[in-house]
């Protein structure tokens, strides 16, 4: 049996199965990830700052302007659409199989695929709020921001992203902890699992399958059932067929 029949057959007798992503699950949307040779980090470079820097708290109160420079340039895709792999996990929420995906991405591409259930560990790039009054800014208010986006009442607009030397938001990770340590089925797909908090999350899992998509080899591979390392979307694809 192949890799993805025996995929297909897991999916077909589990009815508690929770997806959990990472870039990789975008990728085929081309969007980039962070670590590859293409990614977020490699295009830091050019700015001559770590990326553990120009993406922090402290970078964007101090430095707005040089945040949003980078921020605009290289996190925002809106023209991006959800590839196979979204869609099949949509499917499979809609007909009762998927009960939530949990995402470390911030496109919301899951939601514009169909999926209902989406838990953002990382937030979302279209959700977006003025650090005074807490008013709400849609993406297009912030791409179309010559200067940097302020709210009507002056105050500075955060996208509502976690960046680095921010918690996770406590709900959210709850959440996401509750889902896994009730899941029957646990995909795993587009994600190193190198990301903690979020990678610890696996610990939670005591269900009966534990699968890994992923184009590479994770440290968490010794613990699968099934491992198939394959384009997510591939993958996905072949099962709803």
């Amino acid at each position: 049996m192949s890799k993805t029949n025996e995929l297909k057959e897991i999916i077909a007798n589990s009815n508690n199965i929770v997806f959990f992503g990472g870039a990789g699950v975008s990728t085929e949307s081309g969007i980039p990830d962070f670590r590859s040779e293409d990614g977020i980090y490699k295009s830091l470079e050019k700015y001559g700052v770590p990326p553990e820097i120009i993406l922090s708290r402290t970078y964007f109160q101090t430095k707005p302007q040089a945040f949003y420079k980078y921020y605009k340039e290289n996190l925002i895709h809106k023209d991006a659409k959800p590839n196979d792999a979204h869609l099949a996990i949509a499917k499979l929420e809609k007909i009762g199989k998927i009960k939530a995906v949990i995402t470390q991405n911030i496109d919301g591409l899951h939601q514009k695929s169909g999926s209902k259930n989406v838990l953002e560990l990382h937030g979302s790039i279209l959700r977006n709020y003025c650090m005074n009054c807490e008013t709400s800014y849609d993406l297009d208010y912030i791409t179309k921001s010559e200067e940097l986006p302020t709210c009507t009442c002056g105050g500075l607009i955060k996208p509502d992203v976690v960046l680095y030397e921010e918690p996770l938001d406590n709900n959210t990770m709850s959440a996401a902890v509750d889902y896994i340590a009730n899941a029957e089925t646990l995909i795993i797909g587009g994600t190193s699992l190198v990301v903690y908090p979020a990678a610890g999350l696996i610990q939670y899992f005591k269900g009966e399958n534990l699968i890994l998509i992923n184009k590479s080899e994770t440290e968490y591979d010794s613990y699968a059932n099934l491992i198939i390392n394959d384009s997510i979307g591939k993958v996905f694809k072949e099962v709803i067929e």
